[in-house]
């Protein structure tokens, strides 16, 4: 007997919030027990073929609907299909349905208050504390972390070979863009407190919203959406590298000194000022506007503006942090 697939929307919008980079975020209510989630999750919504035209219209008219915030910059992200780890079925309509989601990953140059009730802007790192590497190694990975998973690794080469690659142990380097790789592997693990809940789920039950086991592990989300988030903040790092998508999540004129904190927000690594500076110039990615900012509280800095012509003009490049970092 064939099982009936509904198709799922979800988005990862971020934007900056003093100085952070935050996700928006609702507690979705559950139509079956009209109680409001005790996680957060993303936008999210069901594809109707019948009455949307396409998967992108869909998504921007959900985000609008729940969120009240207007999308700009889209970009299709990854298909999800999991069994277990998708949506809530209630919260899709979707009966004894399997759940597909694809997912989309969005930028904003401001977090604007969305007013709606039940939705947020939360920093990446209450969800991945792991990732935040700006004020260096964080100690969380060798105090709590790395104790856990070498438990879990003792027996198994290639376990210990992922755990020491993708946590950066003994004196492996750090890769910021393996977020969902590192994600996968604490789920894996049994680490992330969704793990449970999914296999819960896969065996047709339905158990309650896990809390988090400790602050180190991150919090968890409803359905797949921290696994959805990581995929997307991975994404975003890695695009850094290659094409400039950080001028999205900047306003129409900014300092040089703002542009390297949202790269660093983003990244969750320490740059290196006049590295940035240097290569920045080098890109001829941005110009100056000849005026100051006045409001930075110390000497007013040259204020700057993205080139956006050039992208009609020459495929642009992005910022290898390989010469930006500390």
């Amino acid at each position: 007997m064939s099982v009936p697939i509904v198709i799922g929307l979800s988005a990862v919008i971020v934007a900056l919030r003093d100085g952070e980079a935050c996700v928006l975020t609702v507690r979705p209510r559950d139509t079956r027990t009209d109680q409001t989630s005790t996680l957060e999750g993303l936008p999210f919504g069901p594809f109707d073929p019948q009455g949307q035209r396409t998967f992108d219209l869909a998504l921007r008219d959900y985000v609008t609907r729940q969120t009240r915030f207007e999308l700009g910059y889209v970009e299709q992200l990854y298909t999800f299909g999991d069994k277990g780890r998708d949506a809530p079925l209630a919260d899709v309509g979707a009966g004894a349905a399997r759940v597909i989601s694809v997912g989309y990953l969005a930028l904003a140059p401001t977090a604007l208050d969305t007013h709606a009730p039940d939705t947020n802007w939360s920093p990446w790192s209450r969800f991945f504390p792991w990732e935040d590497w700006r004020a260096g190694r964080p100690e969380l990975i060798d105090t709590q972390i790395r104790p856990a998973l070498e438990g879990w690794a003792e027996r198994s080469n290639s376990r210990r070979d992922r755990v020491r690659l993708l946590f950066a142990l003994d004196g492996a380097p750090w890769n910021e863009e393996r977020v969902l790789e590192r994600y996968e592997l604490l789920y894996e693990a049994g680490l992330a407190p969704e793990a449970a809940r999914d296999r819960h789920r896969a065996l047709g039950g339905a158990p309650a919203e896990p809390r988090a086991f400790t602050p180190a592990l991150g919090e968890p989300m409803i359905s797949d959406h921290r696994r959805i988030l990581a995929t997307g903040l991975g994404r975003l790092r890695g695009k850094l590298k290659y094409r400039p998508v950080i001028f999205e999540l900047m306003g129409e004129a900014f300092t040089l000194s703002a542009l390297q904190r949202t790269v660093e927000a983003v990244s969750g690594v320490a740059l290196h000022k006049q590295n940035f500076r240097r290569v920045v110039e080098r890109t001829s990615l941005v110009e100056g506007l000849g005026r100051m900012d006045e409001e930075t509280g110390g000497r007013p800095a040259e204020l700057f503006r993205f080139r956006r012509e050039i992208l009609n003009a020459r495929p642009a490049p992005g910022l290898s942090l390989s010469l930006l970092r500390e």
